[in-house]
């Protein structure tokens, strides 16, 4: 949230595989009743509901006592009610209760006699727990929220004693200048050099214990949250609470948001069952979302996390709004497009919508068992093969050697999109079957094109049925080189040959010299780079018109990522060159040229 204040098969054969494989897939993401070991916790991306986005849109009729009004206990068990009802058979497990439990209407908090958040009694009059037990008896999960650090209305006059913790008070917790913390300096920042400190995380997780919650979404979590810097470095805060959440002896899925610091990952890996990539998906206006603001974003952002994602822990791309039509803001086109990208990213599949009034086209996106069974299965997370360009191919090789291709368009209007099978990494046939549609397609030599809608994708299932495409490799750092400007050759541990060549800005330049293929065509050049940013630069052969590919970020500057580039050669020998123009370019590793055009 953001301060309410302020990731070789006939057709027929392949059509058998994913069958078996779907109902496998299901038999472990149906929820069961009883309790989760640690090592289930997130063995998959969880799925369910959240209530923020209808709490933050001032969609007509959802906040009807004011901002955030939506949250009250009437609204979150009519939503259990409706996941249990239509959802939960599809995986939906998951009932979030977002910010706010504990405010008034006009967002005043409410704390205990320890300094712990305290339910509103005209928000939730039965409590917490019994909010819990409603859940439990629908055979679902109990999720929560709370902000990272000790509130500042918690602190008191710093003399609020500490829950099962002799001695403590509020002030014995914090750091005595009393330096504010989190994404909106909500909290004072916890010291946790003094021993109270963790006495009082521990507390806050009994408490959620005992009330029976099996997921906490701590916020505001720095480094990220819109804060950098060692006020707002709350790393220790996630491994207070990971600790604390251990003691408890209840199974209790940690999710840390939002924008987190990807130099953290191993951080947020070690200490949480999943993190938020991005900003909030929500608008905070009259619909739920819309495409510009900020679903589109998540192209972009989500790249460089995709090798962070895995059993255990998973990239949170935020709530997925594709239910309800206009209540939305989306067009059809963007609404399949937004769940596409979250189930090849491997991304939770939690809704913001309103349950109990899903339109037919939202329930086909919610329920497509084959499209949530990319989500849910034990493959890789897809990431672009293709710059990030309008047009972008997505793509995982799969465990059984098929392929999850994922095609985009994000232009503002209709464009192909074409997957070629050299970017994949093969060449000649291959079966294709149409998740969405749950059709198989037939063969497909070489490559499928599809033309789609503006903000249109389509998302399939790749059987190659050809073969295993060769290459031939050239080192950016190899002496035939030309290198203009600032470019220079530089080290990196992570590179092929443990060489790049970096410094590609304000006119440097790269170019490969006596690139040979035998016949002339254009070849899908796979480039090895890295970026800790998305980079554009200009890709051109022996002198010719380039063009300006973006890169997608690496996420820093010691991991290599590849993409392929389409690049028109003659038969012989060639140039390939990468210009940073007037802007900045990604660090070069090496290309692999295909033996073949495509």
């Amino acid at each position: 949230m953001r301060s309410p204040s302020t990731s070789a098969l006939p057709v027929r054969g392949l059509r058998t595989v994913l069958v078996l494989a779907l109902t496998a897939a299901f038999a472990a993401v149906v929820p069961a009743a009883q309790a989760r070991t640690p090592e289930q916790i997130a063995a998959k991306p969880y799925m369910g509901w959240s209530s923020w986005s209808m709490q933050s849109s001032r969609y007509p009729g959802l906040n009807d006592q004011g901002d955030y009004s939506y949250l009250t206990e009437a609204n979150v068990l009519k939503q259990t009610d409706a996941l249990a009802g239509r959802l939960k058979k599809y995986g939906y497990d998951h009932v979030n209760i977002d910010a706010g439990w504990w405010m008034d209407w006009n967002w005043k908090q409410g704390y205990d006699q320890y300094g712990r958040q305290k339910a509103d009694p005209a928000r939730f009059p039965s409590g917490m727990k019994a909010v819990a037990d409603h859940i439990h008896a629908k055979g679902l999960k109990a999720g929560i929220y709370l902000p990272a650090g000790l509130e500042k209305g918690a602190y008191g006059d710093g003399r609020t004693p500490i829950w099962n913790a002799d001695g403590c008070t509020t002030a014995d917790v914090v750091y005595p200048d009393l330096r504010t913390t989190n994404g909106w300096d909500s909290s004072y920042k916890i010291d946790f050099d003094r021993p109270c400190a963790q006495k009082y995380i521990d507390s806050q997780a009994q408490l959620l214990a005992g009330w029976g919650y099996d997921f906490l979404k701590l916020d505001g979590v720095g480094p990220g949250s819109g804060k950098s810097g060692d006020q707002y470095d709350n790393v220790a805060d996630v491994a207070a609470w990971h600790k604390a959440i251990a003691a408890t002896g209840r199974p209790i899925h940690l999710e840390a948001s939002w924008s987190l610091d990807f130099g953290h990952a191993a951080d947020w890996r070690r200490y949480t069952n999943g993190w938020r990539i991005d900003t909030d998906v929500e608008c905070y206006c009259n619909t739920l979302v819309t495409w510009e603001n900020s679903v589109d974003d998540r192209w972009d952002d989500t790249p460089a996390w995709t090798g962070e994602a895995g059993p255990g822990g998973w990239n949170d791309l935020d709530s997925l709004d594709v239910g309800n039509g206009a209540m939305d803001g989306l067009t059809k086109a963007e609404r399949q497009s937004y769940a596409t990208l979250w189930a090849v990213a491997k991304s939770p599949l939690f809704t913001g919508d309103d349950l109990t009034k899903l339109d037919d086209y939202g329930v086909s996106l919610l329920t497509n068992r084959e499209v949530i069974a990319v989500d849910q299965s034990d493959d890789p997370p897809a990431r672009p093969v293709t710059p990030s360009d309008p047009q972008q191919v997505w793509a995982a090789k799969n465990a059984d050697g098929t392929y999850t291709v994922a095609l985009f368009n994000l232009a503002d209007s209709p464009a192909a999109v074409t997957a070629d099978w050299t970017a994949l990494g093969f060449t000649g046939k291959a079966s294709v079957r149409d998740l969405w549609n749950h059709e198989d397609l037939g063969s497909f030599q070489n490559k499928i094109t599809e033309a789609l809608p503006a903000h249109g994708s389509r998302l399939f299932i790749v059987a190659p049925k050809g073969s295993a495409l060769a290459y031939t490799g050239y080192e950016a750092e190899a002496s035939g080189n030309t290198l203009s400007g600032n470019a220079s050759v530089a080290g990196c541990d992570a590179c092929s040959g443990q060489k790049k060549v970096g410094n590609l800005y304000q006119g440097g330049k790269l170019t490969f010299t006596n690139v040979v293929v035998d016949k002339a065509g254009t070849y899908l050049v796979k480039v090895a780079y890295i970026s800790g940013d998305s980079r554009p630069a200009v890709v051109s052969a022996d002198s010719g018109a380039g063009t300006s590919h973006k890169f997608p970020s690496t996420g820093d500057w010691g991991t290599v990522a590849t993409v392929s580039v389409p690049v028109t050669l003659k038969a012989g020998a060639n140039t390939i060159s990468f210009d940073s123009g007037s802007g900045y370019a990604p660090d070069v590793d090496r290309i692999d040229v295909p033996k073949s055009p495509r």
